[in-house]
């Protein structure tokens, strides 16, 4: 099925997130008594909520969302390219605001343009969609599909494909780039050091980096899903 999608009219894109504050000393006291509830389920032993705290990056109630990167295919005289950018900032609200602004532009038609993610469809587009609407925002078409049948969802998930219908299965995007043995750029940091990098390092660079990497992993997992060749490393260019 894939092979059968146009994929210059696929976005593809990957999401790096925080807690919402550095530490839980910051968190609002209303909040801090959500996430004392929250936590509860994984919290250790001997660990209290604010042991923890870290953890709430991945909750779209309690984190935020420091970077997007996506990616766009085209077919050339030189084969398929792909360009990778970025759209990342302390604030949130601008981020996401640009982001929009490419969804409502160039991938405004859910009968012709698809978003993809590792994951996508449980956490990427879901966390955008939550953050969008805490801001206030309106839902751009591709993330505005409550009500639709499941055959109309414009949403595209590696990992889904990668399930087979296999409702517990969960493989990690770098372990089907070893077995399809995709050369991975990504040498630096990995998914769990994102909040230190963030509030301790100050280096949101080095997130962008990194997931536009994932970014590029992503369409070359998708091409392999798909029964198709790699896209050509001289082919991929990040912006």
């Amino acid at each position: 099925m894939l092979a059968q999608i146009d994929i210059e009219k696929v976005l593809f894109l990957d999401i790096e997130t925080v807690p919402e504050y550095p530490n839980y000393t910051d968190v609002p006291e209303r909040f801090q008594k959500l996430w004392d509830k929250k936590s509860k389920s994984f919290v250790g032993e001997e660990e209290t909520s604010a042991d923890v705290y870290n953890r709430a990056g991945i909750y779209a109630e309690f984190g935020k969302i420091v970077c997007i990167s996506v990616g766009f295919v085209a077919r050339t005289s030189e084969g398929l390219t792909l360009r990778i950018t970025s759209f990342a900032n302390d604030d949130e609200l601008i981020l996401l605001n640009e982001f929009a602004t490419l969804l409502n532009k160039h991938y405004y038609n859910i009968q012709m343009h698809r978003l993809c993610g590792h994951n996508g469809k449980e956490f990427d587009f879901p966390f955008i969609a939550r953050r969008m609407l805490i801001h206030g925002m309106p839902l751009p078409a591709l993330l505005n599909i409550g009500g639709l049948k499941p055959w109309e969802n414009p949403h595209l998930d590696t990992m889904t494909y990668w399930k087979f219908g296999e409702f517990k299965n969960f493989t990690s995007l770098d372990l089907l780039a070893a077995i399809f043995e995709i050369p991975t750029p990504k040498d630096d940091i990995d998914g769990s050091q994102v909040y230190g990098v963030y509030y301790e390092e100050n280096d949101l660079d080095r997130i962008v980096e990194y997931c536009q990497k994932d970014v590029v992993t992503l369409v070359q997992v998708y091409r392999k899903l798909g029964g198709q060749s790699l896209i050509e490393e001289s082919n991929i260019k990040m912006v």
